[in-house]
C-alpha cells in the first residue's frame, strides 16, 4: 500500500511541476507584455505549486522591480538563493533590489559573488566596478560630511558674474525676477527640446531654496468657499503630460492654485524641465502654486533612477547638488481647511503622530530609514487591516483602521496621497477616507494607465477627479539617464 501510495504522490508531484511550468510560462506571457500585476498572479501560482524552484521566486522577483516592490523582489531574489546558492540570476535579482533601496553594500557583495564565480563574464565585472563606484563615493561623501558643516553651493557661485552669450536667444529672468512671460516662453523653450541657460537656472535654484526655505515643514492653507485648488500626483520626468495638465486645467495663476505632491523628477528623462517649471510657478505665485516632497527629490533616487545623471549632462555636477540643497527644503505634507491632509506616501509606522510633530520635523536632511519623515514620502495603504512590512521595503503599509485613528485623533476628514500607479490615475480607498492621485500617465511609456488630477473646493471639499490619457513626447526614453545598474536590472 505504501508503495503504491508513493508512486501516487511522486505522479501528483510531477503534475504539479508540470502545471507550474504552464503557469510560468503564461506569466512569462504577461510579463513581455508589460503586464506586471497578471505575471505576479500566475509566478505565484507557480510557486504555490512548486515551492522548490528557483527559478520562479527569480522571475517574479523581477515582475516586484518593475513594479517598484523593491522588498518583495530582495524577499524573492533571496528565497531562490535559499533554494539553489548557484543560482547566477539570484544574485543579479537580490542586487539589483539592494540598490533600488540604496542598500550598495549588500548589491556589491552579490556582484563579487557573480564576479568570482564567473570571473569572465563582462557585465559581471562592470556591474560589481559600477557599484564599487558608488560604495566608495558614499564612503567619501561620509567623510566630507563628518569633517565639517557643509557648505551651501551657493556660497561658491557668482551668479551676477555669469554671462549670457551673444548668441543665446532663449528666455531670461526679467531684473532676475520670474514673470508670466518669461515662464511662458521658457515652457516653449523646453518644447523645443532647448536648454534653459545655466546663468537663469542658478536664478531660479537660489530664489526657489530662499522660498522653501522659510516654509514650514507642515504648510497649512485656508481655501474660500468660492475657491478652489488642483491637487496633481507624481510627475516622473513627463514634461509633455504635465504641458498637457496646464493646457487641459489652465496655467497656474492666483485664482488657479495647484499643489504638486511630489515626485517630480526621476525615471522620465525631461525631469530638469519639469522642476524648473514648477519651480517657476512657485516663484511667480508663491501662495498660490505648492510643492511637497516626494522619496524621489532625494539623493539615493536620483543617483539610481537619472536625475543626477540627467542634471549632470545638461548642466554640472554643482548643479545636481545645488537641486539636492533645494530638495531639503521642500515641505513634507500639506493641510486644506484643517480638514484635508496632503501628503507623498501615507500615514506612520506607529500610532499617535498628530500633526503638531509633523510641524516639529527638522526636514533640511536626507530622509532617514524610519520615523514619520520616512513615512510621509514612502508608505502604502493597504486593504486589510493593521500594519504589514512594506512592498517597497521602506517604512509599511497601513489599514483602514490605522488611517481612520489618524483621521480621529487629527480632526481630519481624509488624506490624499501619490506615490503609487493607478491604471484610471487615482483610487479611492479605506472607505473614501485615503485617496491615491497619481499624474503620470503611461508611466515609463509602458504602464499604460491614466493620468488624473483632483479639484478641491472651498464649499464642500469633496474631491472631483479629472482623468487624462498621455500625449506624444520626443523621442528620448525613459530612464536615458539612469544609472546604468537599473537600467541592466531592469531588462
Amino acid at each position: 500500500m505504501a508503495h503504491v501510495s508513493e508512486n501516487g504522490s511522486e505522479k501528483k508531484m510531477a503534475e504539479g511541476g508540470n502545471d507550474a511550468e504552464l503557469l510560468k510560462e503564461k506569466a512569462n506571457k504577461y510579463f513581455k507584455e508589460k503586464d506586471y500585476e497578471n505575471a505576479i498572479k500566475y509566478y505565484s501560482e507557480a510557486v504555490e505549486l512548486n515551492p522548490s524552484n528557483a527559478i520562479y521566486y527569480s522571475n517574479r522577483s523581477l515582475a516586484y522591480l518593475r513594479t517598484e516592490c523593491y522588498g518583495y523582489a530582495l524577499a524573492d531574489a533571496t528565497k531562490a538563493l535559499e533554494i539553489d546558492k548557484n543560482y547566477i540570476k539570484g544574485y543579479y535579482r537580490r542586487a539589483t533590489s539592494n540598490m533600488a533601496l540604496g542598500k550598495f553594500k549588500a548589491a556589491l557583495k552579490d556582484y563579487e559573488t557573480v564576479v568570482r564565480v564567473r570571473p569572465n563574464d563582462k557585465d559581471a565585472r562592470m556591474k560589481y566596478q559600477e557599484c564599487n563606484k558608488i560604495v566608495k563615493q558614499k564612503a567619501f561623501e561620509r567623510a566630507i560630511a563628518s569633517d565639517e558643516i557643509k557648505k551651501s553651493v551657493v556660497d561658491s557661485l557668482d551668479i551676477e558674474n555669469m554671462t549670457i552669450e551673444d548668441d543665446y536667444v532663449g528666455p531670461k529672468l526679467e531684473d532676475g525676477k520670474v514673470t508670466l512671460k518669461f515662464m511662458k516662453e521658457m515652457m516653449e523653450w523646453f518644447q523645443d527640446q532647448k536648454k534653459l541657460h545655466r546663468k537663469c537656472a542658478y536664478q531660479i535654484l537660489v530664489q526657489v531654496k530662499d522660498v522653501l526655505s522659510k516654509l514650514p515643514s507642515l504648510v497649512e492653507i485656508t481655501l474660500k468657499e468660492t475657491e478652489k485648488i488642483t491637487i496633481c500626483g507624481d510627475t516622473h520626468g513627463q514634461y509633455y503630460d504635465l504641458l498637457n495638465i496646464f493646457k487641459l486645467n489652465g496655467l497656474p495663476s492666483e485664482t488657479n492654485p495647484y499643489l504638486f505632491n511630489g515626485d517630480f523628477v526621476d525615471r522620465g528623462s525631461f525631469s530638469v524641465e519639469v522642476i524648473l517649471t514648477l519651480f517657476g510657478f512657485k516663484l511667480l505665485y508663491p501662495n498660490n502654486f505648492h510643492v511637497l516632497r516626494g522619496n524621489h527629490e532625494t539623493d539615493n533616487m536620483n543617483q539610481m533612477y537619472g536625475f543626477e545623471g540627467e542634471v549632470k549632462a545638461k548642466y554640472t555636477a554643482q548643479m545636481f547638488q545645488l537641486f539636492s540643497e533645494v530638495f531639503q527644503w521642500l515641505p513634507l505634507a500639506q493641510c486644506i481647511n484643517s480638514k484635508v491632509l496632503v501628503m507623498h506616501g501615507g500615514l506612520f509606522s506607529e500610532d499617535g503622530v498628530t500633526l503638531e510633530d509633523l510641524r516639529k520635523i527638522d526636514r533640511n536632511r536626507q530622509p532617514p530609514d524610519s520615523g514619520p519623515m520616512c513615512d510621509l514620502l514612502w508608505s502604502d495603504p493597504q486593504p486589510q487591516t493593521g500594519r504589514s512590512i512594506s512592498k517597497r521595503g521602506v517604512s509599511c503599509q497601513f489599514g483602514p483602521d490605522v488611517t481612520e485613528r489618524f483621521l480621529d485623533q487629527n480632526k481630519l476628514d481624509y488624506i490624499v496621497r501619490s506615490h503609487e500607479v493607478k491604471a484610471e490615475g487615482y483610487e479611492v480607498t479605506h472607505s473614501g477616507k485615503c485617496i491615491t492621485v497619481f499624474s503620470a500617465p503611461n508611466y515609463c511609456d509602458q504602464m499604460g494607465n491614466k493620468g488624473a488630477y483632483i479639484h478641491l473646493r472651498g464649499s464642500d471639499l469633496k474631491p472631483e477627479f479629472h482623468q487624462f490619457t498621455a500625449v506624444p513626447h520626443p523621442n528620448v526614453k525613459p530612464m536615458a539617464y539612469a544609472n546604468t545598474l537599473m537600467q541592466l536590472g531592469m531588462m
